[in-house]
C-alpha cells in the first residue's frame, strides 16, 4: 500500500489550495485518512480526520477554513483537504496518514508555503 500525496505549493494569504491524497495497491478497506502537518521547528500536528463513514473532525486551528473529503463514491480512495484563507502560520509540511486494513501508513509530504 502507498499513498501519494500532492498539491502542495506557494499561495498567498487569503488564498486557497487543495491537497490531494490517493491510496494504491492492495485495499481492501480503508478505515480513515487524516491530514497532519508539521511547521519548521514545531511538532507534528492533527489538521483534519475522516472517517469511513464520512464523520470529520478538524483541529481548532483550521475550523471554517479547511474541508477534508473523499471522493464522491470513494472508488478513487482518495482524500483531498481544501485549504481556504490561508493563513501565514499555515505554512508547513503536509503528510497523509490512511488507516487502511487495520494498519497505519503514511504519504510523503507536500510543502504549502503561504507567504506575501
Amino acid at each position: 500500500v502507498q499513498l501519494q500525496a500532492s498539491g502542495g505549493g506557494l499561495v498567498q494569504p487569503g488564498g486557497s489550495l487543495r491537497l490531494s491524497c490517493a491510496a494504491s495497491g492492495s485495499i481492501f478497506s480503508i478505515n480513515a485518512m487524516t491530514w497532519y502537518r508539521q511547521a519548521p521547528g514545531k511538532q507534528r500536528e492533527l489538521v483534519a480526520h475522516i472517517t469511513n463513514s464520512g464523520t470529520t473532525s478538524y483541529a481548532d486551528s483550521v475550523k471554517g477554513r479547511f474541508t477534508i473529503f473523499r471522493d464522491r463514491d470513494n472508488t478513487k480512495n482518495t482524500v483531498y483537504l481544501q485549504m481556504n484563507s490561508l493563513k501565514l502560520e499555515d505554512t508547513a509540511v503536509y503528510y497523509c496518514n490512511a488507516l487502511i486494513d487495520l494498519r497505519y501508513y503514511w504519504g510523503q509530504g507536500t510543502l504549502v508555503t503561504v507567504s506575501s
